[in-house]
């Protein structure tokens, strides 16, 4: 079924759902399970910034080693990667270059009231733009 899935993270709890949903989907056919964060950065030079870049870093990857925990578990492949850039490029270009079968993405509810209001989030972003299916995980 499925090969390649990716699940980026923002490194909260409301992640964790579309995390399990890409564990079970990957023990189907036993898929590699990429998670990826991405840091927006400031409109600084980088290197007046590496320290504060080192620590998003490491924070990133102490809290998608947790993430993983379920995958680990499960004895399925997955790795953490962590990149630099506008969070909706930097996953749609990722899919592509891995040859991503699946994103799978958590969402927010929409507010029927107000259908337009979240057009401009990273799941709408993703959805739109990406080559790739994307899951919409609430």
């Amino acid at each position: 079924m499925f090969q390649r899935i990716l699940v980026p993270v923002d490194l909260t709890d409301k992640n964790r759902r579309a995390v399990e949903w890409a564990r079970e989907l990957a023990e189907w056919g036993g898929a590699l399970v990429t998670l990826i964060h991405v840091i927006e950065p400031l409109d600084l030079p980088f290197e007046e910034l590496e320290d504060f870049y080192g620590e998003l870093e490491a924070r990133a990857a102490t809290a998608m080693e947790a993430m993983s925990r379920p995958l680990q578990e499960a004895g399925l492949e997955h790795r953490q990667q962590v990149v630099y850039g506008e969070r909706a490029r930097e996953i749609v270009e990722y899919a592509a270059e891995q040859d991503i079968d699946l994103i799978v993405l958590s969402s927010h509810r929409q507010d029927l009231d107000e259908p337009t209001r979240n057009l401009g989030t990273l799941s709408h972003k993703v959805a739109i733009l990406a080559q790739t299916p994307v899951l919409l995980i609430r």
